[in-house]
């Protein structure tokens, strides 16, 4: 049988069938777009990832992204940032949510993800052990646990306040409850659960 898409075509498709949430059509689409578009999106497109791995790294301390000049993340260096709060979380871009809201001002410790079984990811494979030795360096006083409201979330929660130990650092976990405009007949059992113990005096 003849090929119907060119190779280069056919090759570009398939690259772009391996990003998370893309399937066969999605990926036909992006494809023929970028063929559609002027070669200066493609080249851009192409040079962004030819220089993706060798011009990022992970801070050594926060396990951010940084820019593969800096030694460390500009959010830990910063004199105005209290290197005694700290903020854990999963993933890099969960630090670009918190930094929107423009109400945090401590530093971020990035776990690299949560403790999954299913996945193959234990404790182990996580940045945990880095982080307890902050607390100690830092004199950290307060830890917010900004995982995921998940299983996994929740797990990986209760094991880094395991491994805190007797130290004396006042463990928070973000505030969760219903969300603006939501009716609480369409709110989920965990999503209410967290409503009523996070309730407040009015």
């Amino acid at each position: 049988m003849e090929a119907v898409i060119p190779k280069p075509l056919q090759q570009l498709i398939e690259a772009l069938e391996q990003l998370p949430g893309v399937g066969p059509r999605t990926a036909e689409r992006y494809a023929y777009y970028l063929l559609r578009s002027e070669d200066s999106k493609s080249l851009q497109l192409a040079d962004s990832l030819k220089f993706l791995h060798d011009k990022i790294k992970y801070c050594p301390i926060t396990f951010a992204l940084i820019d593969s000049s800096q030694d460390v993340s500009p959010l830990y260096t910063n004199p105005k940032r209290n290197k005694q709060v700290v903020a854990v979380v999963a993933d890099p871009f969960d630090i670009v949510a918190l930094e929107k809201t423009s109400s945090f001002h401590g530093t971020y410790h990035v776990l690299g993800g949560l403790v999954s079984p299913i996945d193959n990811i234990g404790p182990e494979q996580l940045h945990i052990e880095e982080l307890i030795k902050r607390l100690d360096k830092d004199k950290v006083k307060e830890l917010i646990l900004a995982t995921n409201a998940s299983v996994e979330g929740e797990s990986t929660a209760l094991l880094i306040m395991q491994k805190i130990g007797n130290r004396k650092v006042k463990v928070t976990r973000l505030a969760r409850g219903l969300p603006v405009g939501v009716d609480l007949e369409y709110a989920d059992q965990i999503t209410l659960t967290r409503a009523l113990e996070g309730r407040q005096t009015v």
